[in-house]
């Protein structure tokens, strides 16, 4: 008689992934037993020294996988290749910066509680599970848990009104996205028989769907799934809100950690999974997305007086970038894609920081005029944030210069010259609304006028100076990233029976 095969785990192989998620759990347990005979700092140095732990143990993975090859892990449900650990290390920078973030706002809006950080590190495992996901249930599981410890983040700030907003709006349009993404595996899985990622490109290479509607259906809601989750136009609407009323750590780690797990999974779905037999019909649908992406986010961002939505808009710009080189569906696109993505992490959050800052006790001080005489009153702190502006613009020397090169030129190497054009165009608009805030900072304002006190707490310093680091080390010596983004290969490797 046949029974049912439990597959073997090998812990260790997984272990960023477990890190994470027990560290969560356990930060909960702990402060349930202990009641408030813990220091306020407890939290954040807890959920730090997780995201350290998660990144050295993809260090120490990385090194065995190049050394054995890439894994096939949990009955074929999981990968361990290089890109998934790119990704995941790319989300424990994250997480890292995004507690560093929090502790300092947390302390100055008195909402100093672990639940924050439970959900930061609850929603980091779901993104690390999506990274290294062989199946199309295995990474919508990681997608939700992601996607619903960011909802309540958004609406944690309980006495603003517009963080209750942005939760509710992001679960709305995001349950929408949700469904969008699961009736597309459902019809993936009526044309091929599998939600496995290997047997559904074996099936595709070794058998002509004839009647392929279900398949083509299937494929376009799950692009729509995904291009929500990383604010890609048309289904972008949600993001100006939710990043404006969302507390401004939540709204960085939105940026950064969402859009690079999407991602992720995007391209282990349709480059890797469906790139051999069904390249041609997603391309030019992801091409009309990107170019989309490119000129509303960069045209829109121009016509914004919030800083948050200028930032939101600017965030739509830089998906644009990354679907570029998700077209090209190529090992130089998918490396352009991961080396963009941890460069976009650093400047992103980094810029959210300063807005922090200047946000203020009650975090509503995001006009670009509450920027003006910046550089006079706190000329350090309009420095670094001009850093991360330029960086953001595709300024040499910063991280964002190279990422943009390198989306570029895998557009270029794939045949898509026009599309890289438009990308270089969509560039140069977007460099003006960098340039609007360095402005106000520096030429606009008067000693006469009035400008609220602006108080740097320890930790936001901290995270601060990691993001200019990555910034500025990715601009000026790139090449052990560069070389790693090029090694991180993605694989789906069948399971061993």
């Amino acid at each position: 008689m046949g029974g049912m095969v439990i597959p073997s785990i090998e812990f260790t192989s997984v272990a960023p992934s477990i890190i994470l998620a027990l560290a969560g759990i356990l930060l909960l347990t702990v402060v349930s037993v202990t009641k408030d005979r813990l220091p306020a700092w407890f939290s954040a140095v807890w959920t730090i020294s997780a995201s350290v732990a998660a990144l050295a143990a993809v260090v120490r993975l990385w090194a065995r996988v190049g050394e054995w090859g890439a894994l096939s892990l949990v009955g074929g449900a999981v990968g361990l290749d290089r890109f998934s650990l790119f990704v995941i290390g790319t989300l424990c920078v994250s997480v890292l910066v995004g507690a560093l973030l929090l502790e300092g706002y947390l302390r100055r809006e008195q909402l100093e509680s672990p639940e924050w950080y439970v959900l930061l590190l609850l929603a980091a495992a779901g993104g690390t599970t999506m990274a290294a996901a062989n199946d199309l249930i295995v990474l919508f599981i990681g997608l939700e848990i992601l996607s619903i410890s960011v909802y309540v983040l958004a609406a944690m700030h309980r006495r603003r009104l517009s963080s209750l907003e942005s939760g509710l709006k992001y679960f709305i349009h995001g349950a929408f996205a949700s469904a969008f993404l699961l009736y597309g595996i459902a019809m993936v899985y009526g044309a091929t028989g599998s939600t496995n990622l290997v047997r559904i490109q074996v099936f595709l290479a070794d058998n002509v769907i004839t009647q392929n509607g279900l398949m083509l259906g299937g494929i376009a809601l799950m692009l729509v799934g995904f291009a929500f989750k990383v604010a890609a136009v048309p289904f972008h609407q949600w993001a100006p809100d939710v990043y404006q009323g969302a507390p401004t750590p939540v709204s960085a780690f939105m940026a950064a950690a969402v859009k690079t797990a999407a991602f992720a999974g995007m391209i282990r779905v349709f480059v890797l999974a469906l790139g051999p037999t069904y390249r041609d019909e997603w391309r030019p649908m992801v091409l009309a997305i990107a170019v989309l992406s490119l000129l509303v986010g960069s045209v829109m961002a121009l016509v914004q007086t919030n800083v948050k939505r200028m930032l939101a808009y600017s965030s739509i710009g830089h998906a644009g970038f990354i679907l570029v080189a998700v077209h090209s569906s190529t090992a130089m696109g998918t490396s352009a894609a991961l080396f963009y993505l941890l460069s976009y992490t650093f400047m992103v959050m980094g810029s959210f920081g300063v807005v922090e800052v200047v946000g203020r006790t009650g975090d509503g001080h995001h006009q670009l005029d509450d920027y003006k005489g910046l550089g006079r009153t706190r000329p350090g702190l309009a420095l670094v944030f001009s850093i991360f502006l330029l960086a953001q613009a595709g300024v040499p020397l910063t991280a964002g210069f190279l990422s943009k090169f390198y989306v570029i030129r895998s557009a270029i190497d794939s045949g898509d010259t026009a599309l890289g054009v438009v990308a270089m165009l969509a560039a140069v608009v977007a460099a003006f609304l960098y340039l609007r805030v360095i402005v106000a900072m520096y030429f606009e304002g008067d000693e006469r006028d009035e400008v609220a006190p602006v108080r740097l707490p320890a930790a936001v310093s901290v995270a601060l100076g990691i993001a200019l680091a990555g910034t500025l080390l990715l601009g000026i010596v790139p090449d052990p990233v560069t070389q790693a983004a090029n090694d991180a290969t993605a694989e789906l490797v069948p399971s061993r029976r």
